[in-house]
This record gives structure tokens, sequence and C-alpha cells, in this order.
């Protein structure tokens, strides 16, 4: 009687289940849905390349016109952009931006004036709205119509929401804003 060797059939077992395994890992890629984050309105690759220019033209912004940002009923003095530094998490510990959002309608306003304390009121406004986890509930908002620069907009879900966009003034100055908050049930 001959003595069967089972070895082959271990490393077949093994490369059979890591084949399929590697099958797996890439039917899973590729049926996971992908939301491309658009902080200040542009692509990943963008804002990283061109980080340095948008923080060049905060500053330069910030020189010529003063800007107050009014979320509900907390106000926020310039154009903020540290946010896009913290993980969502970290927003109550480190941010004076928790809790300005509410579940259900939220308003927004932009005062921009230069230096003198003259109103500026040649202002392009455009923003989004989003979640932090998918882009199934964003919201664009533009001012092509809004004189006010007041905006209003319903958040159907409690939980983490950004706000990101760009400020135009008609002299082609141009400053960005990124403000994480999480929306609460007031």
């Amino acid at each position: 009687m001959k003595k069967r060797n089972y070895w082959p059939l271990l490393f077949i077992g093994i490369f059979s289940f890591t084949f399929a395994m590697i099958v797996w890992t890439i039917v899973s890629a590729v049926n996971t849905p992908v939301h491309e984050d658009k902080s200040f309105l542009s692509s990943y690759h963008n804002v990283d390349g061109d980080y340095n220019d948008i923080v060049f033209s905060n500053e330069k912004f910030s020189k010529k016109y003063n800007i107050k940002t009014k979320i509900n009923e907390k106000v926020f003095d310039g154009l903020l952009i540290s946010d896009v530094f913290l993980s969502q998490r970290v927003i109550g510990d480190k941010s004076s931006h928790k809790d300005i959002f509410k579940k259900g309608s939220n308003r927004i306003t932009f005062e921009i004036s230069d230096k003198n304390g003259l109103k500026i009121d040649n202002v392009d406004i455009n923003f989004k709205v989003t979640r932090s986890t998918n882009s199934y509930s964003d919201i664009d908002i533009s001012n092509v119509e809004n004189k006010t620069n007041t905006f209003v907009f319903d958040l159907e879900k409690e939980g983490n929401w950004n706000i990101t966009g760009t400020i135009e003034i008609s002299d082609g100055e141009k400053g960005y804003f990124y403000i994480k908050s999480n929306a609460i049930n007031k």
C-alpha cells in the first residue's frame, strides 16, 4: 500500500484562498462608492497643489476687507479655514464651532465691509453644505439673486456637517472659508 502525500493539497488550498481574497478585495473596492471631497469648491488635487495660494489669497482679502459670518446665533470674524486640519471628532475640543447648526432650518449671513466700514454689495458668495460622510446630502448655495448675503438652508439630519466655499468681490479679490460643526436637535 502506497502512502499518500497531502502537502500539495495544502499549497493548492492556500493558493486558492489567497486568490479568492484578492478577487473579493477587488470586487469590494469596485462596488464601494467614492465621494470626492470638494473643500473650497475644488477637487482635493487642486486644493493640495494650491493650498498656499488659498492662504495667501485669504491674507490679501483680509487686508482689504472685514468679514463677519453669522451662523444662526453665533458670529465669527474673518475667513475661517483652520477647521480643514481638524477631524470631526475634535471639533468639540479644539474649535469654537461646536453645535452651531441645528436640525431643520439654519441661517447664515455674511457681512462684508472695507477697512473704512463701508458695506460691500458686489459680492459673489458660493458655498456648499456637506455631510462629512457622503455627497448624497450636499446643498449647493450661491447668491445669484441674493443681495442681502443671507442664506437659509435645511439640514434634515443631526450629525456632522461642513460649510466650504468662496467669497469673491467685484475687484477680483477672493476669500475661502471652511467650517466644520455638528447639527443638533434644538
